[in-house]
């Protein structure tokens, strides 16, 4: 069974160094790390999430790969303000298997929205289904054509999709410039 590749997901984005990203809904942080050594020590990586324990994760992880350009934040991301971001820090905002899990879905993508600069970039990245108790429930499942609807509707316009495993899908959605 293939999954979701961090690593591989981030060069489809193509970051570069000095960018600033926000990896909302961090996890175990695989996204976060992958992105780290895309960023350089010029740039930065913000992991965010709400749950402490996989924070703690992560800062063991940030210490065992010897970085310095990752913050680690306990934010609620279904809050205005939740990612305790400025307005316009990000150049880049992941988002890997969370919408799914987001009860308040406009409320993430307009935390979103608002952390991201002017002309910055989305990644979402989620669930295709429910494969026999290996991901969501399907009641719980953000269909693409949805997924793509929530975020025309935050004002994101959809700029291509990305490979993102068998049981993913990945879009890249961008905020406008002077937005």
């Amino acid at each position: 069974m293939a999954f979701s590749d961090p690593q591989r997901n981030i060069e489809q984005l193509g970051l570069s160094e000095g960018m600033r990203v926000a990896d909302f809904g961090a996890g175990s942080g695989f996204y976060t790390v992958a992105a780290s050594g895309k960023v350089g020590m010029d740039g930065r990586v913000y992991a965010i999430d709400i749950q402490s324990g996989l924070l703690g994760r992560i800062q063991d992880t940030v210490h065992g790969v010897q970085t310095s350009n990752i913050e680690v934040l306990q934010g609620d991301l279904e809050h205005e303000g939740g990612s305790k971001l400025r307005d316009g820090t990000a150049d880049v905002v992941l988002a890997a298997n969370i919408l799914f899990q987001v009860t308040r879905k406009e409320v993430f993508l307009k935390e979103a929205w608002r952390v991201l600069k002017s002309g910055g970039r989305l990644l979402l990245v989620d669930w295709r289904g429910a494969f026999g108790g290996v991901g969501p429930r399907q009641r719980d499942v953000v269909a693409e054509t949805a997924a793509e609807q929530l975020l025309r509707n935050a004002g994101f316009s959809i700029e291509r999709r990305i490979q993102a495993g068998e049981h993913h899908y990945g879009i890249v959605a961008r905020r406008p410039k002077g937005a």
